[in-house]
């Protein structure tokens, strides 16, 4: 069974590529891409021009589908915990991993483990 899958985009068929160009001699025409993996949109869509072509045909439908935002979201103190690491350590740092707070700028460690799982935070207000 094939894992191959469209392209998302409405018009990615429109555009005139040579691995949209399928069919036989005589007889080709543009079609939506299709691929194992995409590259954008979360691997929705083949490149950057279908995705933009998503959000401006649909952006509004689904923004009053899945809610708008209607009133100021506030970083403070308590909410301002973000999972970050240290490219540069080597693996005997013990500090890789860390928590920083956007606010305040205090660090606490994390493990590897504490870093990869995304459900683990140190967020406690809104």
């Amino acid at each position: 069974m094939s894992n191959l899958k469209f392209c998302q985009g409405p018009d990615c068929h429109t555009y005139k590529t040579n691995d949209r160009l399928k069919g036989p001699k005589g007889n080709k025409t543009y079609q939506t891409r299709r691929r194992s993996h995409m590259y954008y949109g979360r691997g929705n869509f083949c490149d950057r021009r279908c995705m933009e072509d998503w959000v401006a045909q649909f952006v509004e439908q689904a923004l009053d589908h899945f809610g708008r935002t209607t009133e100021a979201k506030h970083l403070t103190e308590e909410n301002a915990w973000i999972k970050d690491y240290d490219w540069r350590a080597t693996p005997e740092d013990s500090h890789r991993y860390f928590f920083v707070n956007a606010i305040t700028q205090e660090r606490r460690p994390l493990t590897e483990a504490q870093y990869r799982d995304t459900n683990y935070t140190l967020n406690t207000g809104e």
